[in-house]
């Protein structure tokens, strides 16, 4: 039986002090990326399109426009807001850096506040550092976990290692593969890629560019997840997730969407309020 005040699992309800919360991080994320030079985008909430950045189709919510072609709801905002600016508005707007504030939906009933932020021909590390960036002026301080995601293509492609052990991190499985694998494995800061002679080079130059990426950041503190597979078919190359706790407070990286390189972040803002009222700061 549904109650009259029943809402959907995985949906969100924000009144009181988390709604002050929700609305100060978005103002204050606003006023940063402004700063930064972004401009604001707002994408449709229905998209042709959203299969296309998944890997699995089945956290799409589906449904038929008036002329039965599949649309689904918005699953993911960095592909349409890539596709929209190169594909739709092209001439109209010379501006190649983004954001947006809006939620995307995910199967069956999962809704989550994203605020994003994309450049088209963006560099990963200036992603990371801006991310950092605005999640120091909410006072918030997470954990930067930097993974490269040409590493368990690689692993896949040539030395035979099954996505799906990568995956779901399956680590006795993972460490049957190679002789060198449990090496990669036990990776876990950057003071453990300062000796890479043990790794194929073909490897060793994927570890080193998180090395490079790392020093070039310099954010503390960050940790190394070589072997860390993003869900998103467009991570093309370096990654991050911001976390604290089981908090994943922002993500981001460098991808390629069709023809058009780019970087950007994405700010969990559900987890961020979470955050914030945990810490009993819902009222600064």
């Amino acid at each position: 039986m549904v109650y009259e005040h029943d809402i959907p699992a995985g949906s969100r309800l924000y009144f009181g002090k988390s709604a002050y919360v929700k609305r100060t991080i978005e103002r204050v994320a606003a006023e940063t990326l402004y700063a930064m030079g972004y401009e604001e985008i707002v994408t449709p909430i229905f998209s042709y399109h959203q299969h296309e950045a998944f890997d699995d189709a089945k956290e799409l919510v589906r449904l038929n426009d008036e002329e039965n072609h599949e649309v689904s709801l918005r699953a993911d905002s960095t592909a349409d807001v890539i596709r929209i600016v190169t594909k739709r508005l092209g001439r109209s707007s010379e501006a190649k850096k983004w954001f947006y504030i809006q939620p995307v939906m995910t199967y069956p009933t999962r809704e989550n506040y994203q605020v994003g932020a994309e450049e088209i021909g963006g560099d990963f590390v200036e992603a990371a550092k801006r991310a950092a960036q605005l999640l120091e002026k909410l006072a918030l301080r997470p954990v930067m976990q930097l993974s490269n995601m040409r590493i368990p293509k690689l692993l896949h492609e040539r030395y035979g290692v099954a996505l799906d052990d990568l995956k779901a991190m399956h680590i006795e499985a993972l460490c049957e593969t190679t002789e060198w694998m449990a090496a990669l494995v036990a990776i876990d800061s950057v003071e453990d890629l300062k000796d890479l002679s043990v790794f194929p080079e073909d490897i060793a130059a994927e570890l080193d560019m998180l090395r490079l990426a790392a020093s070039e950041i310099a954010y503390a503190p960050i940790v190394v997840a070589p072997l860390f597979y993003a869900k998103m078919r467009y991570y093309d190359a370096l990654v991050f997730r911001c976390i604290e706790g089981n908090d994943t407070l922002a993500t981001g990286g460098a991808y390629r969407i069709g023809d058009t390189k780019a970087a950007g972040f994405a700010l969990n803002v559900d987890a961020c309020i979470a955050r914030k009222m945990k810490e009993g700061q819902a009222d600064e």
